[in-house]
């Protein structure tokens, strides 16, 4: 909650700034040393949860593209959701 509050108070000033405090990796941090912890630090588990929170990126791609066209922000979210969506379901296709 403090790191929203706090990229939501420097976004004013510094909004490129907020963007970048705003996916500091935290979760993906704490869900990285869990699945190390859970595997006994086995390499190609951790290779293959890396490469899965790659596609999450597209979500972001997805964002940024969308407001520079000038989109209102339910279709920048719609759209964001949508391409991690599809990013989700061609991931795991790939992956059978």
């Amino acid at each position: 909650m403090g790191i929203i509050l706090l990229a939501t108070f420097i976004a004013k000033k510094y909004p490129s700034l907020a963007g970048l405090i705003g996916v500091m990796p935290l979760t993906g941090a704490l869900v990285l040393a869990w699945v190390f912890l859970e595997n006994n630090g086995d390499p190609e588990i951790m290779q293959r949860f890396a490469r899965g929170a790659l596609w999450g990126i597209l979500f972001f791609l997805a964002s940024f593209l969308c407001l520079r066209k000038g989109l209102p922000l339910a279709a920048v979210l719609s759209a964001s959701f949508s391409a991690w969506l599809v990013a989700a379901v061609i991931h795991q296709w790939a992956l059978k």
